[in-house]
């Protein structure tokens, strides 16, 4: 039974975070779920998201940290109608359009068992009787990488076919466009200045971070006050924002930062971006920018000793005055509807998990999705791990 409506059902595969992942879907998203033009559901590690308008996937993935995949999903089958399901897939397959050697893959989300082998060796006899040159892209997982997808050109020259498990139905559909793995490394590992010692924020952990502030006006003032090497600032300039502010007491970091922007204009040929840069502490900025003038404060502060053995308690007592005296500030310069998203470092000694409680000096911490307060953002292994906390003025 095809899917007809007035509506669009888009599907987007989640990263290692898939909490983290569906706050930033939820955020960028905001105005259609606040007008209820937008029904969603989750599956294994796939987001479901039907909307009144089409998305342009291909500009949006490369916004988006927490997406691996964005497709579109075609029909719905019963899973026992194995022949319905290759039919289907089969008409999806445009004939007359293809060009040169077609590849195609199967990706399947599901906790069931669910056999693509039989899928692509008819798939694969049915297009040769068509006289269709093509190949078979496979892989030991049940699902394709966004590697695979991409260095094979299944989007470009090919297909890759999406099966989802929606308890006895598949859902079948098509990618659209995969997260560029390619770029995000360069811009984490390529860039002139890098400080591994003082640890990096990942571009993709940043752009969910610009994301998740629900910024509307490409012209608002963004500020990072512990700007480090310049991440936040020079995704969200990819991400086309125009006013930017960056600040931090170390002067290595500023000049990190210029060159890091520097950089990214070069390499991407943005246009020019007003992009202000104080060497100062975040507890002295209402002394250099103009009171209640910046829209989003967007930030990881120092988190704490990175290596070696440490007092926890007097880590903790800094951190938290640290974090107080600079929230304190930021209520100074933010706008009245302004918001922040920070970092709080959470702290695994021992097998314990220590998490700070700075004073938040009157703002209310929001939910970056339904019946969630923050997010906790980590690898096994790692000593600190990332809370991500989105804080605003108190609703009257």
């Amino acid at each position: 039974m095809n899917i007809k409506s007035n509506t669009i059902k888009y599907f987007f595969i989640l990263g290692n975070n898939p909490t983290l992942s569906i706050a930033e879907i939820y955020s960028i998203f905001s105005d259609q779920f606040s007008m209820n033009n937008a029904k969603f559901s989750i599956k294994k590690n796939v987001f479901i998201l039907e909307i009144d308008k089409k998305i342009d996937s291909e500009t949006l993935i490369k916004k988006m940290g927490g997406t691996i995949k964005i497709g579109v999903i075609k029909n719905e089958i019963k899973i026992k109608n194995y022949n319905d399901i290759l039919e289907y897939i089969k008409k999806i397959i445009t004939l007359d359009k293809v060009k040169g050697k077609f590849k195609f893959g199967f990706s399947y989300y599901g906790n069931k068992k669910f056999n693509t082998k039989q899928l692509g060796m008819n798939l694969k006899k049915y297009l040769k009787e068509n006289k269709i040159s093509c190949r078979w892209v496979t892989s030991r997982e049940p699902t394709l990488s966004s590697v695979i997808v991409e260095q094979n050109k299944l989007i470009q020259n090919g297909i890759e076919i999406i099966l989802i498990e929606d308890n006895n139905k598949l859902l079948i559909g098509k990618t659209l466009s995969v997260q560029p793995f390619k770029e995000l490394s360069k811009r984490d590992y390529g860039r002139p200045a890098r400080d591994d010692k003082s640890g990096m924020l990942p571009p993709k952990l940043a752009q969910i971070m610009i994301n998740l502030a629900q910024i509307k006006n490409i012209k608002a003032t963004i500020l990072d006050p512990f700007c480090g090497s310049g991440t936040i600032l020079t995704e969200a300039m990819l991400m086309d924002y125009k006013n930017l502010i960056g600040s931090d007491i170390s002067k290595k970091a500023i000049d990190d930062t210029k060159k890091n922007i520097e950089w990214i204009k070069n390499n991407y040929k943005l246009q020019i971006v007003n992009c202000k840069l104080i060497n100062k502490s975040a507890i002295q900025l209402s002394k250099f920018i103009k009171t209640k003038s910046v829209d989003a404060i967007i930030t990881e502060p120092y988190l704490g000793p990175q290596r070696g053995t440490f007092d926890i308690k007097k880590v903790i007592k800094n951190l938290e005055k640290l974090y107080s005296d600079s929230i304190k500030e930021f209520k100074k310069i933010l706008s009245p509807n302004g918001c922040i998203v920070m970092i709080w470092p959470v702290f695994n000694i021992k097998g314990k998990t220590i998490q700070i409680t700075p004073d938040i000096n009157g703002f209310e911490i929001k939910n970056p999705m339904p019946k969630r307060n923050t997010i906790i953002y980590g690898r096994d292994g790692q000593k600190i791990w990332r809370e991500i906390v989105i804080l605003g003025s108190k609703k009257k």
